[in-house]
């Protein structure tokens, strides 16, 4: 069955390689095409297929780091290495988005002739090719912030050549010039919006905030209920990773006997467990007569 695991990931890890090759050939195919047809759309598309192949190679490499076993340097592992990837790729999004909404005004300003037939050819072929690595993304972003992060970066692409299609059209049909520069801002403006939705969510991981289902005052209480609860205090909830929730607290007892505060604990533990998902917790037990060290 393990074995059986690590060949179904060495599988995927293959498909994503196969979507990078594909995406780096379509990108020097769409520039290409862009010069000579002059759409800054199709342009802009390539330069977003480049993107595409580079998150994808930023995803697979965070993808081996985080399958390492934790160490004596990291002693939680290394799957944050995928969140940090999420990060580094919402980040190229935002900047290259800023970038085409520019070079879309300055076409606004300064129009250029296009060739249609160029572009709709060109942008056909890209949208099979981005649907194809969305297909790829998508099987693998089920709580995966990395692999989501791609996957928005492929989808958009996909988006981005439908509008390409479609600008290339009105261009070939009624000479407008003009929506070659307006496809463009909607795709700037689409990758910026899907950036600020994943971008607070990857850096409050990275700050070990409390995970947005979680209220804080919550758990207490909870906590407070169990039989032979005091207090409860110093409470800090964050994510190891995408998949484990860690907890520490203080917990203050009247417990006279280490047996009765094991039962607390356990107690502690199974809530926790169960309402929050919480499945790694750190507790330290005070006595109600003791004065709390921190």
């Amino acid at each position: 069955m393990h074995g059986g695991h690590h060949q179904h990931e060495h599988d995927n890890d293959k498909n994503l390689i196969v979507a990078i090759s594909i995406n780096l050939f379509l990108t020097f195919a769409q520039f290409l095409g862009g010069l000579i047809s002059g759409s800054l759309a199709l342009i802009a598309d390539a330069i977003h297929n480049l993107s595409d192949a580079v998150s994808l190679g930023i995803a697979i490499f965070a993808r081996k780091i985080g399958r390492k076993t934790a160490d004596e340097f990291r002693t939680f592992g290394y799957k944050r290495a995928e969140v940090i990837a999420a990060l580094i790729n919402l980040t190229l999004m935002f900047i290259i988005s800023l970038y085409l909404i520019y070079e879309a005004i300055w076409r606004f300003i300064e129009p250029q002739i296009i060739s249609g037939w160029i572009v709709i050819i060109i942008g056909g072929i890209a949208l099979i090719v981005d649907l194809y690595t969305s297909v790829i993304t998508y099987r693998l972003s089920e709580n995966n912030m990395n692999m989501k992060a791609a996957f928005l970066h492929n989808l958009s692409d996909a988006l981005a050549s439908i509008g390409v299609v479609i600008a290339g059209s009105l261009v070939l049909l009624y000479d407008w010039f003009w929506v070659d520069s307006l496809i463009t801002m909607a795709i700037g403006g689409y990758i910026l919006l899907q950036t600020f939705k994943m971008l607070p969510k990857s850096v409050n991981f990275l700050m070990d905030a409390t995970p947005n289902n979680i209220s804080i005052e919550d758990v207490k209480t909870s906590m407070s209920l169990i039989e032979g609860v005091e207090d409860v205090h110093h409470i800090h909830v964050w994510n190891l990773d995408e998949q484990r929730v860690a907890l520490e607290a203080h917990v203050v007892t009247g417990a006279e006997s280490l047996k009765e505060n094991t039962t607390i604990k356990e107690a502690i533990k199974k809530s926790l467990q169960e309402k929050y998902d919480i499945n790694h917790s750190t507790l330290e037990f005070e006595h109600t007569e003791e004065d709390c060290d921190d």
